[in-house]
């Protein structure tokens, strides 16, 4: 089953994921990790992506959506997988469909992690200066925030337009409780698990 965690930046979708992903077994496919590591290995995506991602940027549908492609095409992915900052916009989740569909795929859920402005500020700023991430910053924060609620929220009420099943997440909880909350989603078990 595809599962799509979807939040602004700094909702905890990366942190839930990874608790998830142990969970039940299926691969955290973090976008924003990828591209860091690309940016780290200085490949060509990376260079490309880098510039980018340090002004809050967007990277490209057209580039996300190969990257990802490829990434689903592994065997790891074929029972599923937790997708963490894809898709972004409207675009990409169309673009996610229509690939899904070719292979006989689907969303099984959307989980949507809702926090205060004010509390993401925290994080972002926490986070900021754990990690020293270059999208991190409050210039990039504001940016990235601003490219978040014209590009990316939008993406829900696409998936509601299509019935695709949203559960809505209280991120501002303990992440313990967070987590609780998403196993009690699932039921204690991804549904379907076995079917991609």
């Amino acid at each position: 089953m595809i599962t799509i965690l979807f939040g602004p930046p700094g909702s905890g979708k990366g942190t839930q994921a990874q608790v998830i992903s142990k969970r039940f077994g299926l691969p955290h496919v973090s976008t924003g990790q990828m591209l860091r590591d690309e940016v780290g290995a200085g490949s060509e995506v990376g260079r490309e992506a880098e510039p980018i991602m340090k002004s809050g940027g967007l990277i490209s549908d057209d580039l996300m959506v190969r990257i990802i492609e490829h990434r689903l095409g592994q065997p790891d992915a074929q029972h599923g997988v937790l997708l963490d900052g894809f898709p972004r916009t409207v675009p990409q989740a169309h673009e996610l469909d229509e690939m899904l569909e070719r292979t006989g795929r689907e969303i099984g859920v959307v989980l949507f992690f809702d926090v205060p402005e004010e509390e993401l500020k925290k994080r972002i700023e926490r986070r900021s200066e754990i990690d020293h991430r270059a999208d991190d910053t409050p210039e990039a924060y504001v940016q990235r925030r601003r490219e978040y609620e014209e590009k990316s929220a939008p993406v829900i009420g696409y998936y509601e337009d299509r019935g695709t099943r949203i559960e809505y997440v209280n991120g501002n909880a303990p992440i313990d409780t967070v987590t609780e909350s998403i196993l009690t989603i699932f039921g204690g078990q991804l549904p379907a698990r076995g079917v991609a």
